[in-house]
């Protein structure tokens, strides 16, 4: 399946601009084989928006997500939004992907369970829910936010579950690029598994978010790398190199989870 993958900030503050950025995203990505576009982290709203966070949040079937379902069966392209996310009761607020598919039916929605950061933890509530799925045109699809794929616990539990795809949007800053430079490759091909991490771009307030977007393969080649700006890179996502890929892998099974206990 080809995977494109929308490396831009978008204007912080405007979800109705966003949409439209997205819906244009949708267009160029289906016209060149897509089957899946994937954005970058809190896309609709911006990331470095303070208090706008709580303002801006919507429930998963909210207004600016009917309108994501709109565009994916518009162009008949899957897509992966990054929002924030308001509880249907109670206080809450989530820093959530969701995942449509290419008819406009909601299929997954994760909240991202390791919050970055003094700003990540002043505005949202940690998910609890640790490997989020879907079945998307043969794959196993997993979500997980920016920092979450830090933690290779969390990418190893993804491959046991069986995720072949690994959807990561990000908000990955100065200076720690490194981690979409070589940590990235590093986690699919330890675990065995495609990852596209999919990252903002340019200044917002105070940081500085540095692209470097990529679609990383189980062998650990990145089989699509963006620059430091605004960009749609797209990729193949090959279920029978992967099968391949882990047959002569093996990493997982000569795992001895029993001498692991003691790391929980």
């Amino acid at each position: 399946m080809r995977t494109a993958l929308f490396q831009s900030s978008g204007r912080p503050g405007d979800p109705a601009h966003n949409l439209a950025l997205l819906d244009a995203a949708a267009r160029d990505a289906a016209a060149s084989g897509a089957g899946l576009l994937v954005t970058s982290e809190l896309f609709l709203t911006g990331y470095a928006i303070g208090d706008d966070v709580r303002r801006l949040a919507e429930t998963a079937d909210g207004p600016a997500a009917r309108r994501v379902c709109e565009i994916a069966a518009e162009h008949r392209i899957a897509l992966a939004h990054g929002y924030p996310e308001r509880a249907p009761e109670g206080p809450e607020v989530y820093n959530s992907v969701q995942l449509t598919g290419p008819d406009g039916t909601r299929l997954a929605t994760y909240r991202k369970t390791h919050l970055f950061g003094d700003f990540e933890r002043a505005h949202f509530t940690p998910g609890t829910e640790p490997v989020v799925q879907a079945e998307l045109d043969g794959l196993r699809i997993g979500l997980l936010i920016c920092y979450d794929v830090e933690f290779p616990e969390n990418v190893r539990g993804h491959a046991l579950a069986g995720t072949d795809l690994l959807l990561v949007p990000t908000a990955q800053m100065h200076p720690f690029q490194f981690v979409a430079e070589s940590v990235i490759p590093v986690r699919a091909f330890e675990s065995q598994l495609y990852v596209a991490y999919v990252n903002r771009t340019g200044p917002e307030g105070a940081f500085e978010f540095v692209g470097l977007s990529a679609l990383a393969g189980p062998d650990g080649i990145v089989r699509a790398r963006a620059g430091r700006g605004e960009q749609l890179v797209t990729a193949e996502v090959d279920p029978a190199f992967l099968r391949a890929s882990r047959d002569g892998n093996p990493y997982l099974a000569d795992r001895r989870p029993g001498l692991y206990g003691a790391l929980g």
